[in-house]
């Protein structure tokens, strides 16, 4: 960026945040939107079959019915599922890759932040998968668990009439609930700049989990309410979106018609979710860039990037030297030191001096 770089207050990250959503707003929204608009087709898919299903109850079967309803849900978790994963997997490293280029003022486009993306796309995915199962998928099986084992508990209890044994039961599962959610925004804290590290460091899915771990460390609150404004902004993005649409559809001459009341409420409910996705598609650009810049704060506060920086735009900081071919390297010796190596061409080097250094000695 152009400005000096400093350490950053919450205020200084949100104005830079919608500078710089501002300043390539269709470029954003357009890395945002393909992995919507893939959730947002999978949706229209799913609403459309049982929309179909649903118009023809009457001359189906139930068993019919059920049999299509597993066929659908399957499709969806042998083929929607991995789809959703990669394209938010790339989606969120091409974000990354956008915001980390401008933030070093240069131009960046939807195909080649996606095209970046894609070199380097199991890490992404691995990432992403590894961030999905800590945060989201061990509560849920532990949740899983809870309710097995409370639905036996509380059959027990009515089977052997003692009622306080449920209401204990139901205190502990409102703890568990407590807890896991506590868990789940302790850990996306904890590991919410992963993907900026994976992205800008180039390094593997673990090791950004670490480095986001550490670089997260005095800055939990001021993510946290990131979060929260996010929230806010997302609410009143629904509400401005839903409610005209809810007036537009009450005002409509056969919204009172019982015969359009099914049609009407599916249009209500598709309406409800485009918004919703439309929302997101607006929204998470301002996620990836907050955490982009809180990445680089963290880095600038404890780190010194700031200085690092500098120097490399100064050329003061030499580049770091290339490794040696594995046939070029020396051997080890007996005593785990490393023997003299002279590399071939160091060697011709010293050969074409000799003469010279001779050539020189006979002149004087």
């Amino acid at each position: 960026m152009n400005e000096p770089l400093h350490p950053s207050t919450l205020g200084e990250i949100l104005d830079r945040t919608v500078h710089l959503y501002r300043s390539r707003f269709l470029v954003f929204l357009g890395i945002a939107f393909i992995p919507t608009g893939v959730v947002l087709a999978l949706f229209v898919v799913l609403f459309l079959s049982f929309a179909l299903v649903g118009s023809s109850g009457a001359s189906i079967s139930p068993a019919v019915v059920g049999v299509v309803a597993f066929l659908v849900f399957g499709a969806l978790f042998v083929v929607a599922l991995p789809l959703l994963i990669v394209v938010t997997a790339l989606g969120t490293a091409a974000m990354n890759h956008a915001v980390a280029r401008l933030w070093q003022d240069e131009k960046i486009t939807i195909r080649e932040a996606y095209r970046i993306a894609w070199q380097r796309g199991w890490s992404y995915i691995g990432l992403f998968l590894l961030e999905a199962l800590i945060v989201w998928v061990a509560p849920m099986a532990v949740w899983i668990v809870l309710v097995i084992v409370s639905t036996a508990l509380a059959a027990v209890g009515q089977s052997t009439g003692m009622g306080a044994a449920g209401a204990l039961v139901a205190l502990g599962t409102f703890a568990v609930v407590i807890a896991m959610a506590v868990y789940c925004i302790w850990m996306l804290l904890r590991l919410c700049l992963a993907f900026p590290a994976c992205v800008v460091e180039q390094i593997g899915a673990t090791t950004a989990l670490r480095r986001s771990i550490s670089l997260s460390r005095g800055t939990k609150g001021r993510i946290f309410l990131l979060y929260l404004l996010g929230t806010a902004l997302n609410y009143l993005l629904t509400l401005a979106i839903t409610i005209p649409a809810f007036i537009v559809i009450a005002l409509v001459p056969a919204a009172t018609n019982p015969k359009f009341a099914q049609t009407l409420g599916a249009v209500m409910v598709f309406v409800v979710y485009g918004a919703a996705f439309a929302i997101q598609a607006l929204t998470k650009p301002v996620y990836g860039i907050a955490l982009m810049l809180f990445y680089y704060d963290q880095r600038i506060r404890h780190e010194g990037f700031d200085i690092e920086l500098l120097m490399q735009r100064a050329g003061l900081v030499a580049p770091a030297p290339p490794q040696l071919p594995a046939e070029l390297r020396p051997p080890i010796a007996p005593n785990d030191q490393a023997a003299e190596f002279i590399p071939p061409q160091a060697a011709e080097f010293e050969q074409t001096a000799e003469p010279t250094h001779a050539k020189s000695e006979e002149s004087l």
